[in-house]
């Protein structure tokens, strides 16, 4: 027989409190962007700077990787006296790429919290043109810009999704390292390190392409001379 005296199953109070939660942080955000733009900085500008700041963290995490790449080109050709040595310098290019990588996803997640707010209030604002011809015109500069921002985030999040699984690679091979450090584990993993530089090279090339696209993002936002500022 059902007791309906039972309380609620974790996974319904789980999402009741995502709710809130959810609820309470767009608030606060919401008040955010209001006081950076009591103080002369609109959305527009939020949105500019953010996407700016994950280019510098994409440029700063591909040459981390890059360093990485170094890093694995040399192990394989190291005598064992100096393992121990690369061991060190490799752990720590890893935590820096760590670092890198999650200063990237929480750019690319504040890039899309201001853009979303920035596309709804303009899309709000629509409605109180009085001219048509205007109206329609900026309702353009909206699609447009949309379609830009899409793209942008579709590149980003590309390269995001190739970053953990290099990640893991990575750290399968300095931890096994760390616990062989002998010349028959290096002569064992010559091939994984081999297929973990194709990994990075290729996360390389997309976040260069995520860079370039980012460019070209920030530069037809800002050069909309008759978008209205945020």
């Amino acid at each position: 027989m059902a007791d309906h005296n039972k309380p609620p199953s974790n996974d319904l109070a789980k999402k009741s409190l995502n709710f809130i939660s959810g609820f309470f942080s767009k608030k606060i955000r919401s008040a955010y962007y209001s006081a950076r733009e009591s103080i002369g900085e609109h959305k527009r500008d939020m949105v500019v700077a953010h996407v700016e700041q994950a280019c510098v963290g994409l440029h700063e995490t591909r040459d981390e990787f890059e360093d990485a790449l170094e890093r694995f080109k040399t192990l394989v050709c190291v005598n064992e006296t100096t393992l121990d040595h690369k061991y060190n310098l490799l752990n720590r290019q890893y935590q820096f790429c760590c670092t890198k990588s999650e200063a990237v996803s929480n750019r690319i997640k504040a890039i899309e919290q201001v853009s979303e707010a920035l596309f709804v209030e303009w899309e709000h604002e629509l409605n109180e043109y009085t001219n048509r011809t205007l109206r329609a015109h900026s309702k353009q500069q909206l699609k447009v810009a949309r379609q830009n921002y899409a793209r942008l985030i579709r590149s980003m999040q590309r390269a995001e999704a190739k970053i953990q699984p290099v990640l893991a690679a990575f750290k399968d091979q300095v931890l096994y390292l760390k616990h062989n450090l002998n010349a028959q584990a290096i002569a064992a993993l010559r091939h994984e390190f081999i297929e973990i530089g194709i990994d990075i090279s290729q996360l390389i090339q997309a976040m260069e392409l995520t860079i370039a696209e980012a460019s070209q993002f920030v530069a037809a936002l800002t050069n909309q001379k008759a978008l209205p500022s945020r």
